[in-house]
C-alpha cells in the first residue's frame, strides 16, 4: 500500500532530520539545530496522521503545518487519545523557536537548542514506537 510506504519515507526523514539536529547541536549550531528540531517533528507528524488514515494535503498536494498541527492534537491526541498529551505543545513550541531562528535577530541559545532537541527526540520516538518502527 502506498501508504505504508508514505509512512516509512516521513519517518525516516524525521529520524534524518534529527540525526541532524544532534549534529548541529554538537558543533554549536544552535539556530540549525532548532530547524531540524522542528522538522523531525513535523515529518513524524506526518507519518502518524498517514498511518491513522487521516489526509492532511491542499489541494495542490503540499502538507500545511497548521492542518498538520491541529489535525495531530486534535485527532491524534485530544479525540483518539493515540499519543500522551504531553506532545500537545511540541509541534508549535518547535515551529515558534524554528521562526525565531531562521528569521529573527537573536540566536537560539545552547540551552534552548538542548531542550528542543530532547523533545523532538522525545516526540519522534513516541511515534515511531505506535507506529511499530522502534528504533
Amino acid at each position: 500500500m502506498a501508504d505504508e510506504q508514505a509512512v516509512s519515507n516521513y519517518l525516516a526523514k524525521a529520524s534524518e532530520s534529527l540525526e541532524g539536529a544532534a549534529s548541529e547541536l554538537a558543533n554549536g549550531r544552535f539556530n540549525n539545530c532548532a530547524n531540524r528540531c522542528y522538522y523531525a517533528c513535523f515529518q513524524a507528524a506526518i507519518a502518524a496522521l498517514l498511518a491513522a488514515g487521516i489526509r492532511t494535503r491542499s489541494s495542490r498536494g503540499h502538507f500545511r503545518h497548521p492542518t498538520v498541527h491541529a489535525q495531530f492534537v486534535e485527532q491524534l491526541i485530544n479525540r483518539r487519545r493515540r499519543y500522551p498529551s504531553t506532545l500537545r505543545t511540541v509541534l508549535t513550541d518547535t515551529m515558534k523557536l524554528r521562526e525565531e531562528a531562521d528569521y529573527e535577530l537573536n540566536r537560539i541559545s545552547e540551552k534552548q537548542a538542548m531542550r528542543a532537541q530532547r523533545r523532538s527526540r522525545e516526540f519522534v520516538h513516541t511515534i515511531r514506537k505506535e507506529l511499530g518502527h522502534d528504533d
